[in-house]
């Protein structure tokens, strides 16, 4: 039996990669889990009831591209959160999910040439695992570009090589950053949006953790093209309940775009989508109209920044998040970091080698560790002084 050859080379995915590392090893101590970006502080508590209040929908299929109600909730929620305004009908598509609309926005939009060669999409390093599966399903070049401390922990795509930007098609980028917690600036939208107009691709702006931050709320990729009167097809962002709200299960985020992408997104959803049931639609079209339990959300992190900063208070190389829920902490190797840590105290965090590709014989991610702070704040105390006693003196 045969299988499609552009899947053979795909490195093993980060947490089956973390298992055979950690699992063959006793833990050293009671386990406290720091591996996995799963939201843990309690959804709002009506999100049940209306689940059940809508439950007769079970009973028949979805909306397919969302309920009038859920495009309606997030035509609102765009306007107060950037100040553009969005069509629910030409400019918004409910997903199942983001990762699902990352992996099939690529699907949608990217030709099979661009400037008479292979098209290229662009993805930083270290990075979210579906823009490299995404480019690879197209028959793209991905081509991951490092960001560093040096950087600013986003990629500086304007330093690539012109030739390799007009075969661009798309560039992915993740605003606030994941795994470093960098929030890329409206300079820097202004740059990747230009570069985006010069060279003809489109940008990918996954802002899945725009609503957990610590001072400022995050720029928006949606309000500085809008400033800038970009192509409104030239920008795509996505946004998710997942983190905003603590509902990963929920399985609810949006793209919005430009009216003639939006079509082709909508056209092949009506062939592959996987819509969201019509009672978890009526539940997310109430989330996304309350702000007051992202308010607390954002609190309760808010505590939690402040916790890592004291306790890691003096460790060299040390860069609190300016915004999601990950500690991207710098150590001599991660791996042996994280086994180190694993078999002496039970504490489980990724090595930050398995959120990235080496590039030139280059891993950016071999110094990190990237540690999720989504515990409860005493598990997550006990967590965080456990690896610092650990790894730091």
């Amino acid at each position: 039996m045969n299988f499609p050859e552009r899947f053979s080379n795909l490195p093993a995915y980060a947490f089956p990669r973390l298992r055979a590392l950690l699992d063959p090893h006793a833990p050293g101590g009671d386990v406290v889990h720091m591996t996995i970006g799963e939201p843990k502080h309690a959804f709002p508590d009506w999100v049940t009831q209306a689940i059940v209040e809508n439950a007769a929908g079970f009973n028949s299929y979805p909306p397919n591209d969302g309920s009038p109600e859920l495009l309606g909730a997030i035509s609102e929620w765009i306007s107060r959160r950037y100040g553009v305004v969005r069509d629910p009908d030409q400019h918004i598509l409910a997903l199942n999910g983001t990762r699902e609309g990352l992996y099939n926005a690529a699907m949608a939009l990217c030709p099979e040439t661009k400037n008479g060669g292979r098209p290229v999409v662009l993805a930083p390093n270290p990075f979210y695992q579906v823009y490299m599966v995404a480019a690879i399903s197209v028959g793209a070049e991905p081509r991951f570009v490092a960001a560093t401390a040096e950087t600013g922990h986003l990629p500086d795509f304007a330093s690539l090589d012109p030739a390799l930007l007009d075969r661009t098609a798309v560039a992915y980028i993740c605003s606030p950053a994941n795994p470093q917690g960098a929030v890329a600036s409206r300079a820097y939208w202004e740059t990747l949006l230009g570069l985006a107009e010069k060279h003809d691709f489109r940008v990918f702006a996954d802002e899945c953790y725009c609503e957990i931050y610590r001072d400022e709320p995050p720029v928006g990729a949606m309000e500085v093209a809008d400033a800038m009167g970009a192509d409104p097809e030239r920008v795509l962002s996505f946004h998710s309940l997942s983190k905003r709200s603590n509902l990963p299960g929920l399985r609810s985020g949006f793209v919005a775009t430009g009216p003639e992408n939006m079509k082709r997104l909508k056209q092949l959803r009506a062939y592959s989508g996987a819509p969201l049931p019509g009672p978890l639609q009526a539940a997310a079209a109430q989330v996304w109209a309350d702000e007051q339990h992202v308010t607390e959300n954002r609190r309760l992190y808010g505590e939690k920044y402040a916790l890592a900063d004291e306790i890691f208070s003096g460790v060299p190389g040390y860069e609190g998040p300016q915004a999601g829920f990950f500690l991207w902490l710098p150590v001599e190797d991660g791996e042996a970091a994280a086994l180190k840590l694993w078999t002496e105290t039970g504490v489980r965090v990724l090595p930050g080698a398995y959120l990235s590709q080496t590039v030139d014989g280059a891993n950016p991610g071999a110094g990190y560790i990237r540690v999720a702070m989504v515990a409860p704040k005493d598990v997550l105390q006990r967590g965080l002084i456990t690896l610092r006693d650990c790894l730091y003196t």
